[in-house]
């Protein structure tokens, strides 16, 4: 078969009419082999195209056309140059390569996570036909941020544990969360954040575990294998793309969490499966020693994401998530990686940030950033670029230090409250710019977090030196499980307390997969590597904890009402508070207590509009409390109690149509409890 000079644009397998041109980035390249196997699993390939300098070389770019190709044409590269480790320079022909803008892969049985990927072991790359599926008229939601609760799970834990019901050929896999839609959409949240769905290695792990949360990416493009209950290459594209249409027919909008700080190629001495064996030096940051990577992301390498080449795969990646995949936005892993520089340093003005920020086709896509990285650059509030929003690790710690009982919290939670207007009450920043939680993937559950005072580790096989020493978490009196039933209520009242404040809060909250059932692990704090039981949602807790679940599905139902959530599209934080009406109390009326010894406040809120007033108490001492309670004022009805944390189902948030008068002028909070008292305008 010959190859015909073909293009090089674009970048990738791409079908035309008789066959599938290639074209493929290799700067330093001196020759470079197509290879084509007849097979997912065949050892070897069936033929070897070799591309020559003049005929299917353009600049950098070497590029062919073969003709009677089709869709599913199993492929990879050798790439023959320089071995200069030295000089950033790591070629070696007899690893087979796959193409970084390939959109599907074949992975032999044989695979292993060795140094040398020869032809037999090696993952290969996949021709796709993009357009070759029936969405039946889905497109992205679109949701506004203003009423965007999100809920981060993964999609083999959501559902591998047999509690879950669902069949042994589709547990643990998109298919699998597919069933289990209805219970989202009966919580309430109108967001799944996905962690890491791009191809992932299982085996970059210690030895004997897998890696299970998947911040290890092989290709950028390419949907997890792992998550697929087929096994041809093509099952995962079909898999992922029917959750996506599910999801928004419930409408339910989709968040993928990605990782484009590093890969799974890992140091010098990790296998090559693409990038290194291509343009090493352009696709990662080099450290000074050349034959070494430069390490901001804990990961041993760190992509080069400023680079042109670089820059522009990450674009057409995201391009290519939210054209054909028709994915809502993205969670950016380590995103402060991608402000530095090629020198590592900070940059003012990234350029691979403004690219994303300023694309057209990524123009309404929800860009939230995890604004900080592994080697301390930390941009909470200061994360370059207009239309990103922000997980905020301050809003986590504070609020966990505040309800531990932490003297000097209150000045700060309060901020946390409104919005931290503290961090993003800076000039065009949106009421939403703050993406607020307690826990997420990467920490204790919540369950954990009132249950253990420090980590447990040690399934990690690390000796409990892995993962944050720093948790902020209290585990009410004992550590780990109890029958104690002063104990069990204790921690019961402290989960309630940190979703109420969670959900109250103006920004988007998130919540954790499975914190409103309780779901423990058992105290391990950094749980990447067990993908078992440890992790997995026990689907037995909801029916035993139908009672927080339904105090979650409360609040996002009152978060939901139209007159909570304002159309303020071209409103600040700051003029939105400016607009609302927000009175801080102590335990006096309008005598705040902002000293470092307090540990209690409360406010009183009108809505923009005046329609609804809240009067919040919050008591994190470990004594009760008597607050002074306003009167409701002129034009609005009685205080009716909405909310008390200390209290049993369904007394602990009611309905907001419930009739729950309260008509005393002081107000006795228990320990560690939060009441919230509301009343609308009658006049």
């Amino acid at each position: 078969m010959a190859a015909a000079p073909g293009l090089s644009s674009p970048l990738g397998a791409t079908l035309r009419d008789g066959g599938v041109n290639f074209s493929l980035y290799a700067k330093d390249a001196t020759r470079v082999e197509l290879c084509l196997f007849d097979s997912a699993t065949a050892a070897e390939p069936a033929q070897v195209l070799v591309l020559e300098g003049e005929r299917h070389r353009t600049y950098h770019y070497w590029h062919c056309f073969v003709p009677g190709l089709a869709a599913g044409q199993v492929y990879g590269y050798r790439i023959h140059g320089p071995w200069d480790p030295a000089q950033g320079l790591r070629f070696d022909p007899s690893n087979l390569l796959l193409d970084p803008y390939g959109l599907a892969m074949a992975i032999p049985p044989g695979y292993r996570r060795d140094p040398q990927q020869p032809s037999a072991v090696a993952m290969r790359s996949v021709v796709v036909d993009p357009n070759a599926y029936d969405w039946e008229g889905d497109q992205p939601l679109r949701r506004p941020s203003r009423d965007t609760v999100i809920y981060e799970l993964h999609v083999r834990g959501f559902t591998a544990d047999p509690s879950s019901g669902v069949a042994p050929d589709k547990a643990g896999t998109y298919a699998g969360l597919i069933e289990k839609i209805p219970y989202l959409q009966a919580l309430g949240i109108t967001a799944v954040e996905l962690l890491p769905v791009f191809q992932f290695d299982p085996l970059d792990a210690p030895a004997g575990l897998p890696n299970y949360w998947g911040y290890q990416p092989i290709s950028f493009f390419v949907p997890h294998h792992g998550y697929s209950h087929r096994a041809d290459p093509m099952g995962p594209l079909d898999d992922f793309r029917d959750l996506v249409k599910a999801l928004h027919r419930a409408g339910l909008e989709v968040i993928l969490d990605v990782v484009f700080n590093h890969t799974a190629e890992g140091g010098a001495d990790g296998p090559t499966f693409c990038y290194r064996g291509i343009a090493n030096g352009d696709y990662y940051l080099l450290a000074n020693d050349r034959s070494q990577y430069a390490d901001y992301t804990g990961c041993f390498n760190t992509l080069n994401a400023n680079h042109p080449v670089v820059r522009r795969l990450i674009r057409h990646s995201l391009r290519y998530w939210v054209e054909h995949m028709h994915v809502d936005g993205f969670r950016f892993d380590l995103a402060s990686v991608l402000s530095r520089d090629e020198q590592g340093e900070p940059s003012p003005l990234p350029p691979i940030l403004w690219d994303i920020d300023t694309d057209p086709v990524l123009a309404g896509t929800k860009l939230i950033a995890e604004a900080w990285d592994a080697a301390g650059l930390y941009q909470v509030g200061s994360f370059v670029a207009d239309n990103w929003q922000e997980w905020n690790g301050r809003f986590r710690d504070d609020v966990r230090h505040f309800l531990k009982g932490d003297g000097g919290m209150v000045p700060k939670v309060t901020q946390r409250l409104m919005g931290s207007p503290d961090i993003y009450g800076y000039e065009n920043r949106a009421p939403e710019a703050s993406v607020n939680f307690i826990t997420c993937h990467d920490g204790f559950t919540l369950a954990d977090l009132v249950a253990y005072n420090g980590k447990h580790n040690g399934a990690n096989g690390e000796n409990n030196n892995d993962g944050s020493d720093d948790n902020a978490s209290w585990n009410c009196g004992v550590e780990g499980p109890t029958v104690d039933p002063d104990v069990l209520a204790l921690r019961l009242r402290q989960r309630r307390n940190f979703l109420a404040l969670l959900l109250l809060s103006s920004g988007t909250p998130m919540l954790g997969m499975g914190d409103e059932i309780g779901r423990t692990q058992q105290g391990n704090n950094n749980a990447y590597c067990q993908d078992n039981a440890l992790s997995w949602m026990d689907w037995g807790l909801v029916d035993a904890e139908t009672d927080l679940r339904r105090f979650v599905a409360q609040l996002i139902a009152y978060r939901m009402r139209r007159d909570v959530v304002i159309d303020h599209d071209e409103s600040t934080l700051n003029q939105l508070l400016k607009q609302a009406q927000v009175v801080w109390h102590g335990v006096e009326l309008n005598h705040p207590d902002w000293s470092d010894a307090s540990r209690s406040f409360a406010l009183t809120f009108t809505s923009v509009g005046g329609r609804f007033r809240l009067h919040l108490m919050a008591n994190a001492w470990w004594q009760p409390l008597t607050f002074a309670v306003p009167e409701p004022g002129d034009g609005y009805g009685p205080w009716q109690c909405w909310i008390d944390t200390a209290l049993p189902s369904p007394q602990d948030c009611l309905a907001w149509d419930a009739e729950a008068p309260f008509a005393a002028s002081r107000c006795d909070l228990v320990s560690r409890s939060i009441q919230v008292l509301r009343t609308e305008r009658t006049v």
